[in-house]
C-alpha cells in the first residue's frame, strides 16, 4: 500500500497530537510506504516557517518531524502536468504526486480533493477513513 499525505495533515500532525500524529504512527508501524514530492515537502517548509506555526513548534521539531516522516516516505520525480482542481490549482500536486507515485490513497482534509473521492483509481480519504482502513480507527 502507499499512501500520499495532503500537506494539511502533514502540518496538523506536526503541530498537535490526534489522528494525524497518530496516523503517521501507525504508517511507520506498519511499515506501509507515504509518497511525497519535493513540491509537498516545499509546501510544508514554507507553511511551517509561517509565525502562526512557530507558536506551536520550532524549528527543531519540524527537523525532527520530517526526519520520522522521511525514514518512511519516498520522494517521486513528477512528471504529469495534468490538471484538475480549477478551484485551487495547488491542490493538483497532491493529485500529482499520487499519480505518479502509484499511490492507492489520498489522506487529505482538504474539500476540494476529498470531494474527487477518488481520482484515477486512487481513493481520496480523510485521516479518520485512513485510520479505518488500517484497523485502528475509532
Amino acid at each position: 500500500m502507499k499512501v500520499v499525505l495532503d500537506t494539511n495533515v502533514l502540518v496538523s500532525a506536526l503541530i498537535k497530537s490526534g489522528k494525524p500524529r497518530e496516523l503517521i504512527f501507525e504508517l511507520a508501524r506498519k511499515k506501509i510506504q507515504v509518497v511525497t514530492s519535493r513540491d509537498i515537502l516545499e509546501e510544508f517548509l514554507e507553511i511551517t516557517d509561517d509565525p502562526m506555526i512557530r507558536r506551536y513548534v520550532n524549528e527543531d521539531d519540524t527537523i525532527a518531524f520530517l526526519r520520522i516522516v522521511g525514514s518512511i516516505a519516498t520522494i517521486v520525480k513528477i512528471r504529469s502536468r495534468f490538471k484538475v482542481i480549477e478551484e485551487d490549482p495547488d491542490d493538483d500536486v497532491v493529485l500529482r504526486a499520487a499519480h505518479d507515485g502509484r499511490a492507492d490513497y489520498i489522506v487529505s482534509g482538504d474539500k476540494h480533493l476529498l470531494s474527487l473521492k477518488g481520482f484515477r483509481g486512487i481513493k481520496t480519504v480523510t485521516v479518520g477513513q485512513m485510520l479505518e482502513v488500517l484497523g485502528t480507527g475509532k
